[in-house]
């Protein structure tokens, strides 16, 4: 049963700490509080508030997309409340795919792994598509090279990957900077969003609250339903609560990243205060300003009306307010930016881990002597994400994205009690109120959200996940460092 070994935590702690205490390079202890708190709102605040919300406001739940946004952020925050025992406990690079190493097994620790690489790879193509198209519009660039539809290569997504691929390669330090700034602009313009459109807020707009539930179209039926509603028989349907429940799985895509957060415990200078103040301020942060620009979209104009492509500038538009259409642009540009670099760094970070234990070769894993950054696999990373956000449009894919967020989530829940179980004796800095109660509440509110995403999302992720289990079978399970050790 080699497959479940797992890692001493004592040297998954010795070694972060080790690294660089040779005269060798290792990562940089620069980042505080507030640093890890900005990359959270960075990664979090973007694609899923600017897109997400007209988009499943029209599909799935009518206004009722701000329960949908209240109900995936408390689920997230459970999660978050999981993440932030496990970090301050074990501060180590790789957050999930770290923790499960530890705890529930190797085969587990790869699944994890392989599964964040391609949340944050598709995730940050997505998102790198949509920036070239909020830019396009701004600046009435060719569609051509910069739109979504008519476009061979995607010009702009391939050059904004590129030039933060180099940011994130040359500085932590330097990317916590740019982050920070990126996200003052974006939230300072989501208050805005919520002030101003306020005053725009139709009550008949809001009614009824949660349309009530009708047989979904031909685009919503076979493999585009639901798990929940193939499992049990149900007539594909749209609206109602289950509409509300299936828009609460998608919009969870808006949430996702704030792991990231976990994957810089190397790299912080107090991790054991620092990431549970981190992880768990993005969340709050996020939730706040999600619910309360969902409610002003929805209150400004009928649901049936919304953008789907630019729903918060076109709502301003709608009530003649084009100025504050222009001011919402500036803001996507902005956050998309932050959300594609803290993705990139994460990326690199997430590898770093798992090529340090072997799972994949060692010399990916390289840090630069200078930067203090694992530079060779942030550069695969992000050709790689160039490639993908140039050539294939991916905006569908938003599912994909959250499926893995959430698989990872899932795991991560089940750590806590694990890890309590196995080693009682861990020092805890943060510890998870009501475990296992609500570990166990956490995963499964994870995996109910899961299965109300659609089949063909499900057999998308299983074939992802079989491609791993290969690498993994013919490579990993022999040539990484545990397996060495004992031989």
């Amino acid at each position: 049963m080699s497959v479940l070994r797992t890692k001493p935590i004592k040297d998954v702690i010795a070694q972060s700490q080790a690294d660089g205490e040779d005269g060798g390079p290792g990562l940089k202890r620069r980042l505080g509080a507030r640093d890890l708190t900005g990359f959270g709102i960075g990664i979090v605040i973007g694609t899923g508030i600017f897109t997400l919300t007209g988009l499943e406001a029209r599909e799935h739940a009518g206004p009722g997309v701000v329960v949908s946004f209240a109900i995936a952020g408390l689920v997230a925050l459970l999660a978050a409340l999981c993440y932030a025992e496990l970090a301050s406990s074990v501060p180590a690079a790789g957050s999930a795919y770290t923790y499960a190493y530890a705890t529930m097994g190797e085969i587990v620790a790869w699944i994890i792994g392989w599964d964040l690489l391609l949340e944050f790879a598709l995730g940050s193509a997505v998102v790198a598509r949509g920036w070239s198209g909020y830019l396009a519009e701004l600046f009435n660039l060719p569609a051509a090279w910069f739109g979504e539809e008519g476009s061979v290569v995607n010009v702009g997504a391939i050059g904004i990957v590129l030039l933060l691929g180099v940011v994130a390669i040359v500085g932590i330090r330097e990317s916590a900077r740019l982050t920070n700034l990126l996200v003052l602009v974006k939230v300072a313009i989501c208050v805005f969003v919520i002030v101003a459109g306020a005053f725009f807020v139709k009550a008949t707009n809001l009614t009824p609250f949660i349309p009530p539930a009708e047989e979904a179209g031909a685009g919503e039926t076979g493999l585009r339903q639901p798990v929940t509603q193939a499992i049990f028989g149900m007539e594909p349907s749209v609206f109602g609560f289950a509409g509300v429940l299936t828009a609460a799985a998608v919009v969870f895509f808006a949430y996702t990243g704030f792991e990231a957060v976990a994957n810089l415990g190397e790299e912080t200078r107090n991790p054991r205060r620092d990431l549970p103040l981190g992880l768990l301020g993005t969340l709050l942060v996020a939730t706040v300003l999600y619910i309360g620009v969902s409610l002003v979209v929805v209150g400004m104009v009928p649901y049936d009306e919304i953008d789907r492509g630019a729903p918060i500038a076109a709502a301003f538009e709608s009530v003649g307010a084009g100025w504050a259409a222009v001011l919402v642009s500036i803001a996507a540009v902005a956050g998309l930016t932050s959300v594609i670099l803290v993705q990139l760094v994460a990326m690199g970070r997430i590898g770093f881990a798992v090529a340090r234990d072997g799972l994949i070769p060692p010399a990916v894993a390289k840090v630069h002597p200078r930067w203090g950054t694992p530079y060779r696999i942030t550069a695969m990373m992000t050709v790689l994400v160039a490639l993908l956000a140039g050539f294939l449009p991916l905006t569908a894919l938003a599912d994909l994205v959250s499926i893995g967020a959430l698989c990872a989530f899932v795991l991560v829940s089940l750590a806590v009690p694990i890890l309590r179980r196995t080693r009682p004796e861990l020092d805890r800095p943060f510890t998870v109120p009501f475990s296992p109660v609500l570990p166990i509440v956490s995963a499964l509110a994870c995996l109910y959200l899961m299965l109300n995403l659609s089949v063909e999302t499900w057999l998308r992720f299983l074939a992802w996940m079989l491609l791993g289990f290969l690498i993994y079978l013919f490579y990993g399970r022999r040539r990484n460092r545990l397996a060495q050790h004992k031989s």
